[in-house]
């Protein structure tokens, strides 16, 4: 019998969805300050002993890949390039049996340096978000002139072979909903997978307009303008957010990732865990389950684990964002990770 079975079976929710795909969070501080993210004097970051310790770190990664069924790991923030000990955490989980597989969320900022040894250690690819290749845009949009270190740190991703490089693009209106195809091209000319996703409202002054938003029909209209689109379709998506087309006949894509007006909730797989301990059944949950107190306080892993089996039980159908009571979550998406 699998040590899954033995301890009471996977991360499975009242409407029969089971979470394979673990989201963590390393850090809410971020060396951007994206004007769709949060205020130019950035936030106020969780004190130094709130957040998870490495070895907390992978201890609860070692319980969700050996007792909860955990197949994916994806490290977030904030900007998890920041986490002084991101490497060390890296090889650790790349040690479990079974090894689960490992990406990034980041800004790209740190890849020039961390590339290599993020690979080394066991990292298997990168998400980087990059909204524009503008270099003004760039340092409109992120109040920061960083724009050729990101690409320099894509580029050192390529390199060191944390492929398929994927590229997150926001697009907004009236600063950047322009670029659509030069995004795509770019992309495509490198070898890069793009996926364009709908501004959610998850920004730290809740200033998110759903009016001011570029929908994914909009999106896929641009683009459709400049090259011809084939959809891969329902089979070859699985449970991942982004619908996927071929970019005139492959062997290229492109995803849109139509979070608002596109959910995918039913087809939903991931828990998140924030940098402070807190278990999320949802990205737009406005209640979190505690893990760090238990955690603390000489839980063993089976009580966590019947823990976070009991946090993602509760989960709901879907984010609730088209329904008019919708409130947007107290925590920015810096503060509970991507």
């Amino acid at each position: 019998m699998s040590v899954q079975a033995q301890t009471g079976g996977g991360l499975v929710d009242a409407y029969g969805r089971t979470a394979t795909d673990l989201r963590v969070s390393l850090t809410d501080r971020c060396n951007l300050r994206c004007t769709y993210c949060m205020p130019a004097e950035g936030l106020d970051w969780l004190p130094k002993p709130e957040l998870l310790t490495d070895d907390e770190i992978v201890r609860l990664v070692r319980i969700a890949v050996r007792q909860l069924g955990v197949t994916e790991v994806r490290f977030t923030g904030g900007e998890p390039l920041l986490r002084r000990g991101f490497v060390g955490i890296v090889e650790r989980v790349a040690a479990l049996e079974p090894r689960p597989k490992m990406s990034v969320t980041t800004n790209g900022l740190a890849l020039t340096k961390l590339a290599a040894p993020l690979k080394a250690a066991g990292l298997d690819r990168v998400n980087v978000s990059l909204d524009t290749l503008d270099p003004a845009r760039f340092k409109e949009l992120t109040r920061r002139d960083r724009l050729r270190d990101v690409l320099d740190g894509m580029a050192a991703a390529a390199d060191a072979g944390l492929t398929p490089v994927k590229v997150n693009a926001v697009l907004m209106r009236g600063v950047n909903d322009d670029e659509a195809p030069a995004l795509l091209s770019w992309c495509l000319e490198r070898g890069y997978e793009l996926r364009f996703i709908e501004q959610m409202p998850l920004d730290a002054q809740h200033g998110w307009d759903r009016s001011l938003m570029v929908t994914a029909d909009e999106i896929l209209a641009a683009l459709s303008a400049a090259f011809r689109l084939t959809p891969e379709g329902d089979e070859a998506r699985g449970s991942a957010p982004a619908e996927r087309w071929l970019v005139d006949g492959g062997p290229g894509s492109v995803g849109v990732i139509g979070t608002v007006t596109r959910p995918f909730c039913g087809a939903c797989d991931r828990t998140r865990l924030t940098a402070d301990g807190q278990i999320r059944n949802c990205l737009f949950a406005r209640e979190e389950s505690d893990l760090r107190t238990a955690l603390r306080g000489g839980a063993s892993d089976d009580e966590i684990a019947d823990r976070w089996r009991a946090a993602m039980a509760t989960k709901k159908a879907g984010a609730g964002i088209d329904d008019p009571t919708f409130l947007q979550p107290a925590r920015p998406m810096s503060a509970i990770g991507g």
